[in-house]
């Protein structure tokens, strides 16, 4: 357990200081074929100061939390700070000032299950994929649990306590098609809360475990797609990623700065009309995000960033040191994985929002090409250049659902292709399990609605 309130420190910053104690609680359980191949509990738990001089920023931090720890944490990163002051003379202004008093808990009220009824939930999620598809070569269950846990006071007089907690069941199948060729498909169920409260039974997965079958059995049949520019439905599990990845980091202000395209797009038309998109901090369509954040560890409150509004390029998301640079108001966009990192400028919840077109009659609007629904993974550079893995779609021939389509990849400029949408879904979900890898792993929400747009999609 963490100290929940840190003021006693407050008497020791002498200059701008922000104060973090944090500790990462992480759960892991996996199956394969029946088999228990791990079972493991890790915790992280330290403290770490900032202290800014001038545009100088001093780290430091400590796995160890006694009181004489924290407060040599505080002078190291002091002594660094005027250090590093000294040896780059930036001569920069004073922080934006941001005060901001919250403490947010989502731990369960429900009794916590033991290590044994854990992994007895993991058997039975085994069993039933045994039991129930002897056609599988080979079956994969992994039980993963993230807890993270802060405390943070900065100069300010900002004072926050925070536990998001994130449960997750993967579930991974592999079939052999007629050449013996391995086919294999998988989902991630779960989210925002802790183990107890999103997965109480086993049986309430058993629907969703059946529906990843039929669409594996489907993709065991697949077709190879024809390769080029196709009109194609991209899912909000893809919806979201696009928003994540293309165009996302291109409108975080620290990526703005190193030379992103979206610096010389502000206040232009990048996409159709009818798109907009928004990182949200905490709440959005009247329900808690996946990852909420509330006080960023700056200290700041976090706030939505209307990235896109109406096609047109909007405004960056920041932390202190960027809304400086851009003279705006920082938007609680300065996130830490660990203890022992630095807060970068990351998203919270990023999604288009929904349209007014129902996904039926996107799909009968195409003659030829593609609904696109999972992605294995995504990327993209600062150009807005991006390319994905499609693991999951099908055809659409003459306005319905076809064969199902062998793992491919799209590819393209999302400053481009946002101006292909024509059609947007009225429905709107989030994944799950997004992470991001910037420099530092960290959760992140995802999502979206559907869209129609016209995509580069790769071949045999």
């Amino acid at each position: 357990m963490i100290i929940k309130d840190l003021n006693p420190y407050y008497s020791l910053f002498s200059e701008y200081t922000e104060l973090r104690m944090q500790e990462n609680r992480a759960l892991k359980i996996m199956a394969v074929n029946g088999d228990l191949l791990g079972n493991s509990k890790e915790t992280k738990s330290g403290v770490s100061a900032r202290v800014y001089k001038n545009g100088a920023w001093g780290f430091a931090s400590s796995p160890m939390l006694t009181d004489q720890d924290i407060k040599n944490v505080i002078r190291s990163a002091l002594d660094n700070a005027f250090l590093l002051d000294e040896k780059e003379n930036k001569r920069k202004p004073a922080l934006p000032f941001a005060k901001k008093y919250e403490h947010i808990d989502f731990s369960t009220k429900k009794a916590k299950y033991s290590q044994k009824e854990l992994i007895d939930f993991v058997k039975s999620i085994d069993t039933y994929i045994n039991m129930h598809f002897p056609r599988l070569a080979s079956r994969t269950v992994v039980l993963n649990s993230l807890d993270m846990e802060k405390s943070i006071i900065t100069a300010d007089h900002s004072n926050s306590y925070s536990m998001i907690p994130r449960s997750l069941l993967y579930v991974s199948m592999t079939m052999n098609d007629h050449q013996g060729v391995p086919i294999e498909l998988y989902e991630a169920f779960g989210g925002r809360g802790q183990i107890e409260d999103i997965f109480s039974t086993s049986n309430a997965l058993a629907p969703k475990i059946d529906q990843l079958y039929h669409h594996l059995e489907q993709k065991v049949k697949g077709v190879s797609p024809r390769a080029g520019i196709a009109n194609c439905i991209m899912d909000a599990d893809l919806a979201g990623i696009l928003a994540h990845e293309a165009i996302g980091h291109t409108t975080e202000a620290d990526l703005v700065l190193a030379g992103s395209v979206a610096g010389d797009n502000l206040n232009n038309q990048i996409a159709a009309p009818m798109v907009n998109l928004i990182d949200f901090a905490n709440t959005a369509f009247g329900e808690i995000c996946p990852v909420p954040v509330y006080v960023d560890d700056e200290g700041v409150e976090a706030k939505d960033v209307v990235l896109i509004e109406n096609g047109i390029l909007k405004s960056f998301m920041h932390n202190k040191d960027s809304a400086n640079h851009f003279k705006v108001t920082p938007t609680g966009n300065a996130r830490a994985f660990g203890f022992y990192d630095e807060p970068l400028i990351r998203m919270r919840n990023t999604a288009i929002l929904p349209g007014n077109d129902k996904l039926e009659e996107m799909i009968q609007s195409i003659d030829d090409g593609y609904y696109l629904m999972r992605s294995s993974n995504g990327q993209a550079d600062s150009t807005s250049e991006f390319m994905f893995g499609i693991v999951l779609g099908y055809e659409i021939k003459n306005g319905k659902i076809g064969a199902a389509i062998k793992d491919t990849t799209i590819s393209g400029v999302a400053f481009n292709m946002l101006k292909t949408i024509t059609m947007i879904s009225d429905d709107m979900s989030w994944g799950c399990a997004g992470m991001c890898g910037k420099k530092q792993w960290i959760p992140v929400g995802m999502g979206g609605p559907a869209i129609k747009c016209q995509i580069n999609i790769g071949g045999k």
